[in-house]
């Protein structure tokens, strides 16, 4: 989990306290390696894809894990809400795109995110996740600044 996680969750967290509302908490594991031309080669060798998908396996478990605690510390310090109504995701692909595409499959009534700041050339190279999700998700979107 990112470092910036808390700050976005506790602001989840306190709006749908308020509401008694589901929060679902995702994670995204980029899949840039999937065009990276090597690592393809290398995994169409006998028992290498065998051993790649069982590490993801293997991550999926282990974050679950950590989610788990951290909801744990966070949900105890706030009265108005209950552990079930907090859940986890663990998605693969394009950060944007797993965001917005699991927010329209839980049918989500806002999406929240923290977004870092960005120098001008940086965001104007690559844009912010925070950006993408805004420009192409039919849902409102929240999002909160992380510091450095």
């Amino acid at each position: 989990m990112e470092k910036g996680s808390r700050p976005a969750f506790r602001a989840a967290l306190s709006l749908c306290g308020h509401y008694h509302a589901q929060i679902t908490y995702l994670h995204v594991l980029e899949n840039e390696h999937q065009d990276n031309m090597a690592l393809q080669s290398l995994l169409k060798e006998e028992g290498m894809r065998e051993m790649y998908e069982n590490s993801l396996v293997d991550l999926k478990a282990k974050l679950e894990a950590r989610i788990d605690k951290f909801f744990k510390e966070e949900v105890k310090e706030i009265d108005m809400l209950k552990e079930e109504q907090v859940s986890s995701m663990i998605r693969e692909g394009k950060t944007w795109k797993a965001i917005v595409d699991a927010a329209d499959e839980i049918d989500a009534d806002v999406i929240v995110m923290g977004t870092r700041p960005h120098s001008g050339i940086g965001h104007a190279l690559m844009g912010s996740t925070a950006t993408k999700v805004m420009q192409n998700s039919k849902r409102p979107v929240l999002i909160v600044p992380l510091n450095k």
